[in-house]
């Protein structure tokens, strides 16, 4: 019964969610609350939540403090030359803009930090996206699958938790599956090659001239957080796509797009077209290095684990706002400009929160997962490596990493054992579903992703669903024909 109610919950919100009949939030609240009180443990509801709520705390807090970071980093100018390197080379052809989407968060992925990997991809891409009109779920679809693919770093976490799960070294399971890997980020820049060709199609090779039209129908915000705000009339921009955003850009997230802008020309050359206003008012370039220095120091401690990751993002939020805006309005101001990002990421995971309460308070996981385990056919024992990497695809995105890896993992690799079947090759299967996984409403980082990129999470699901189990299912052939897994 409990198994038949979770997989009912969860595809209930799923649904309700693509078909937007209930926002994100309500929908990762009030559906478990139901169906709490169907399992009759209603009564057991406030401790499920509080449950759920304490384990999620410190992402919520590392979230919180890791926006007003970045956010700040944003508005005093550290990744503007990032910005214009990325924009010389996809001037204005959209298949360039969603290839360099997907090499932007691969390259940001090497920090093992999703939510980073996605602050810093938005912030650079989300003014292109916009003022070519192009669809912002190919963006999101491409980042979070990019992400997915990286996330299998050693000290990205799945790998780590799969290491410590069976009792194995991290880089015994991690080093055989490069290939594997490599394989599957060639997928991802394949698939970003096809998107990018469709939008290329849909909207056509744009022009200089054509680019350069006023933009009559957007009103555009000049300068990180809405400093300072232009006006036009007009229609809704940003029409055209499947799941663009068709709402005029707002503050807050640092990615304001100027109307006068130019692009690269021709030979390469840039003539301004900076996505990020040059000339805002809180570029601190005389800053630019300490920042630099202060962001590598903050990433590199946060590798090596001198403190915990919430820790870190709130002692570097409150050194780069008091150096770079060392009086008190300006901070009000930036917190203030970025108050929206945090509050609707926040808010999200601590429904999430609620989620997974009732999902783990309940049994509800833990039938689900027997169940599936339990309606192996005997015959596939020998090949319990592919099963699990088949398994890893729908459970990782269903479940927490460290419901998988700490509660199914160790079940499916005793399976194997009995069978002749190595843990590493269990471990490394495992690894399989994580492009999928990124985009799970069960992680924290992707509520940043979509909120950033002012993207309904229901359309980035309905887009992103089928790739990403494509991405997985090549990993898994990958490491089939390389014999990793």
């Amino acid at each position: 019964m409990l198994t038949i109610l979770g997989f009912t919950m969860i595809a209930t919100f799923l649904v309700l969610i693509m078909l937007k009949k209930m926002s994100p939030i309500a929908a990762l609240v009030l559906i478990p609350a139901l169906f709490c009180v169907f399992v009759g443990k209603g009564a057991k509801l406030g401790d499920y939540v509080i449950d759920g709520v304490t384990s999620l705390a410190p992402t919520a807090a590392m979230l919180m403090f890791a926006i007003v970071y970045f956010g700040v980093m944003i508005d005093v100018g550290l990744f503007d030359p990032i910005v214009r390197g990325i924009l010389k080379f996809c001037k204005a052809d959209p298949l360039r803009i969603v290839v360099g989407t997907a090499v932007l968060a691969a390259i940001v992925s090497l920090d093992g930090d999703g939510s980073t990997t996605f602050m810093i991809t938005v912030s650079a891409m989300y003014p292109l996206y916009k003022r070519l009109k192009m669809s912002l779920v190919v963006m999101t679809g491409v980042a979070a699958m990019a992400n997915g693919v990286m996330n299998t770093l050693p000290w990205g976490g799945p790998t780590a938790r799969a290491a410590t799960a069976l009792k194995v070294s991290a880089s015994d399971i991690f080093v055989p599956m490069i290939p594997a890997l490599a394989v599957g980020m060639l997928a991802v820049l394949l698939l970003s090659y096809v998107l990018g060709r469709r939008e290329r199609k849909r909207l056509g090779v744009l022009t200089l001239d054509e680019v350069l039209e006023p933009q009559e129908a957007e009103t555009v915000l000049v300068g990180a957080g809405g400093d300072q705000q232009g006006r036009a009339g007009g229609k809704q921009a940003g029409t055209g796509g499947e799941g663009t955003d068709k709402q005029a850009p707002t503050g807050g997230s640092g990615s304001g797009t100027d109307a006068d802008a130019e692009l690269p020309d021709e030979d390469g050359e840039d003539d301004g077209f900076q996505g990020l206003d040059p000339d805002r008012a809180t570029l601190r370039p005389k800053l630019y290095w300490f920042n630099a220095l202060l962001t590598v120091t903050l990433l590199t401690a946060m590798i090596m684990e001198l403190l915990p990751i919430p820790v870190l993002f709130l002692l570097g939020a409150a050194l780069a706002l008091t150096v770079n805006f060392p009086h008190m309005p300006d901070q009000k101001a930036r917190l203030g400009a970025h108050a929206e990002n945090v509050l609707n990421v926040s808010g999200m995971v601590f429904a999430a929160a609620v989620f997974t309460g009732v999902l783990q308070g309940t049994g509800m996981v833990d039938h689900m997962a027997t169940w599936l385990v339990d309606n192996i056919p005997d015959g596939m024992g020998p090949h319990m490596a592919f099963v699990t990497g088949v398994l890893s695809i729908p459970l990782t995105y269903f479940m927490s990493n460290d419901g998988f890896y700490f509660g199914i993992l160790p079940v499916l690799a005793e399976a194997g054992q009995a069978h002749g079947v190595s843990s590493l090759e269990i471990a490394r299967a495992s690894l399989v579903g994580q492009p999928l996984h990124m985009s799970s409403p069960l992680v924290p980082a992707v509520y940043v992703l979509v909120g950033m990129a002012k993207v309904e999470f229901g359309d980035h699901t309905r887009f992103v669903v089928k790739w990403a189990a494509l991405t997985s299912l090549v990993v898994l052939g990958a490491g089939i024909l390389f014999g990793i897994i």
